[in-house]
């Protein structure tokens, strides 16, 4: 039985790894030439075909995945002029990747099913480390069968993955992901910065707690990065901002208090004001520290 061709729109800090991930597993694939030729290329010199829209790469593959920052991205690249949808048949099948609004997906989903065309939500967690070791958490929205269909493919990219229910449910449990992941931070950067004030090494607080009750993965994953100063982005600020933003849409049209979330996102606001939006949201640390006049750093 021949590989699905793939088709990727997306190559950013997190597509671009997934994609090779791709080529790596043996799918045929193909890229949209778009903005960053260097990214393509890239993807090209690895294997990839070329398009030069996003109709043009619908019509050579038989799944499509989009991996953009936004609703606004996303529908424009599916459902826009020269757009995906343009260039699909029955039975083709769009993963969307990104992180973006409920109602968008539905929206999307929708249009799509006009044209006999199946999508699925898939965001992601697991930043930049995940997608190039393809170990991602995906979260997947969509009707069963399609999702059985596209297993083997997601299969590439992440170690747990897991249906949710119907589309729409995939955004809703990534931006719940993404709550506990931004209060994580900004608990654990309180944490860290009030031990620094009082003289004790991070280091050594680090060693005296991972272990316990207040060890998580997110701890795990960012202490490294504050004591280091290296707030390269694995996930920019800005886009975790836009997470919240959602999250806190979607709390409104159901009535549902997110007071931590809307203090978080605050934050987000404060530290994206003074540039650090592409910044890595480790960088959340800056805000406290900041106040108390503290550095969090390995010494």
């Amino acid at each position: 039985m021949s590989l699905s061709r793939i088709g990727f729109i997306g190559l950013g800090v997190m597509g671009r790894p997934m994609a090779k991930n791709l080529i790596k597993a043996g799918y045929p694939l193909v890229v949209w030439k778009h903005i960053d030729a260097k990214r393509v290329n890239e993807l090209v010199a690895a294997g990839a075909g070329e398009a030069f829209s996003p109709k043009q790469v619908a019509e050579m593959s038989d799944i499509v995945i989009t991996m953009l920052p936004d609703s606004a991205e996303v529908e424009e690249v599916i459902l826009g002029k020269n757009g995906v949808l343009e260039g699909s048949r029955k039975g083709m099948v769009i993963i969307d990747m990104s992180s973006i609004s409920p109602s968008s997906s539905k929206k999307i989903a929708s249009e799509a099913e006009r044209k006999g065309v199946e999508v699925l939500d898939a965001p992601v967690s697991g930043g930049e480390p995940g997608a190039i070791q393809g170990t991602l958490a995906i979260m997947v929205g969509g009707k069963e069968t399609t999702f059985n269909r596209c297993l083997d493919v997601l299969r590439t990219m992440g170690k747990t993955i897991t249906r949710v229910g119907d589309v729409g449910a995939g955004q809703v449990v990534k931006l719940s992901n993404q709550i506990i992941v931004a209060l994580n931070i900004a608990a654990m950067s309180e944490a860290f910065v009030l031990g620094t004030k009082a003289g004790v090494d991070p280091k050594v607080i680090y060693e005296a707690i991972h272990t316990g009750l207040a060890g998580s993965n997110v701890l795990e994953a960012k202490i490294f990065k504050i004591l280091g100063r290296d707030f390269k982005p694995g996930f920019k600020m800005k886009l975790h901002h836009k997470d919240l933003k959602n999250a806190l849409e979607v709390a409104t049209e159901l009535k549902v208090p997110l007071p931590l979330t809307a203090l978080t996102q605050q934050i987000l606001v404060s530290l994206i004001n003074e540039g650090k939006g592409e910044n890595d949201h480790s960088a959340i640390v800056n805000f406290t520290e900041r106040l108390a006049d503290a550095i969090v750093k390995a010494t």
